[in-house]
């Protein structure tokens, strides 16, 4: 499965899972980001590190690792 990290500028994408543990799965998901929210990929830093999405009417830049425990697939 595909992971958030690994997206590209402009996919427009489907969260399926959030594989993370303990206090980042809550953090994660305290952010808005939960099974079956949709967004779009608005930015990548040339290293891949933030990603920026839109989502929910916001945009919010994750981390490397936060988005590498986001399992995602594009609509």
């Amino acid at each position: 499965m595909a992971t958030l990290n690994q997206a590209k500028v402009g996919d427009k994408m489907i969260i399926k899972k959030i594989t993370g543990e303990g206090a980042l799965k809550r953090r994660i998901m305290d952010m808005g980001l939960t099974k079956g929210t949709t967004f779009s990929v608005r930015k990548v830093a040339p290293l891949g590190d933030p990603v920026e999405i839109s989502v929910r009417g916001y945009e919010l830049s994750l981390r490397k690792d936060d988005a590498k425990c986001i399992e995602v697939e594009n609509i």
